[in-house]
């Protein structure tokens, strides 16, 4: 299918900048933990970095959660259907050639490159069974090693991209079924904290256990509380206008943004026993916030630019390629014997974005350009208004 003029194009000013926060904070979460390991001055006890990292990555779905919806509810009102299979191959042309191509590096090339090494991560054989932990990777189940067998280094920041395909597996399905787009979205929610709820008030032993950290690697409600925002953007009912109007209203963007920037800062965890709610407060934080910068024209500030919008278009390669960044740069310091912290993040990210730019025109831009092919809805940077 090639691009037409005719064809419904869904494109949200901001959300390039949101995607390069996000990945920006899952960077820092990392630089300093990385640094930690090397033993170099850090802030890895810091709570605002210990939490930030899962937070940028919650951020991840809350944002893709919020967009595959409104556009599975676009596709569905303009064609009559779901084409799920169509689905699945734009969601394979974005994602599994970046994916797979890590694991292999991870497997097979970083850990033969010395300047890679870390320190209590030499050998893969260590963890586990290293045939096994490839093999879930493979599957698509890199959040199950991550749980069960724990690190692979430059490989483990994967387990956000298994829990989405997992999501995603399914979410087209739901979608195509069901027609009441508050149902399935609190549904879900409902049914994924009910047993979030019963792993967590049941007795412990080492089974429970394992299931309560495997559950927590797939916060697929996040990913539906994105929904839930799409709903309020892409509907046009009485009761949601209304509920517009109270979260476009200025004071409250101000507030939602000045205290998201606070509680981040400070590494703010809900106090118990509602402590395990942690992750979905935050959702919501965040969906109001996406709501305000993709929907609202009268938004208290726009981050629509062309640096920010290249680097959110680069954000998937950030998030994969960072933590070979953060070790090459430790090892570049290390040997010029430099402990600047400023000169070691401007380094960080300079290779990050330089690495990531190269993978995404040279690499995942080659499979992104078919995605048009399966394409009912334009989006992204197909579906964007050329400057007059």
């Amino acid at each position: 299918m090639s691009i037409t003029k005719s064809q419904p194009k869904v494109y949200f000013k901001n959300l390039n900048a949101i995607r390069f926060i996000a990945a920006s904070l899952v960077i820092i979460h990392h630089t300093e933990q990385i640094k930690n390991i090397f033993h170099i001055e850090n802030n890895w006890g810091n709570q605002g970095v210990a939490i930030v990292g899962k937070l940028g990555v919650i951020l991840f779905f809350v944002l893709s959660g919020f967009l595959i919806s409104y556009l599975l509810f676009k596709e569905k009102d303009t064609i009559g259907n779901i084409d799920v299979k169509k689905f699945y191959v734009r969601r394979i042309l974005r994602i599994w050639p970046l994916y797979f191509l890590i694991v292999i590096m991870a497997f097979f090339i970083f850990p033969f490159v010395d300047a890679l090494s870390i320190p209590g991560y030499e050998s893969l054989g260590s963890k586990g069974n290293v045939v096994e932990m490839f093999l879930l990777y493979i599957f698509m189940m890199p959040n199950i090693v991550l749980t069960v067998y724990g690190v692979v280094p430059y490989a483990s920041q994967l387990w956000s991209i298994g829990t989405e395909e997992q999501f995603y597996l399914i979410w087209p399905i739901l979608n195509k079924k069901i027609n009441n787009k508050w149902l399935l979205m609190l549904s879900v929610i409902g049914i994924y904290l009910i047993i979030k709820i019963i792993l967590n008030f049941s007795p412990d032993s080492s089974s429970i256990e394992l299931y309560r950290k495997i559950w927590n690697t797939v916060p697929i409600d996040c990913m539906a509380i994105g929904g839930v925002f799409a709903i309020i953007a892409y509907s046009q009912s009485a009761m949601v206008k209304k509920i517009k109007s109270i979260l476009f209203n200025k004071i409250l963007q101000w507030c939602v943004l000045a205290l998201t920037i606070y509680f981040l800062i400070i590494g703010y965890v809900l106090p118990s026993p509602i402590g395990f709610f942690h992750y979905e407060f935050y959702s919501i934080l965040f969906g109001v916030l996406i709501l305000n910068f993709a929907c609202n024209e009268n938004r208290i500030f726009s981050m629509e630019n062309s640096i920010l919008n290249f680097l959110g278009r680069i954000s998937y390669g950030l998030y994969m390629f960072h933590s070979v960044s953060i070790v090459l740069a430790i090892y570049l310091c290390s040997t010029f014997d430099q402990s600047s912290n400023f000169l070691l993040y401007s380094i960080i990210f300079s290779f990050t974005i330089v690495i990531a730019s190269l993978s995404y025109y040279l690499f995942e831009n080659r499979f992104i350009k078919l995605k048009t092919n399966y394409s009912h809805i334009l989006s992204g940077a197909n579906a964007k208004q050329p400057k007059l």
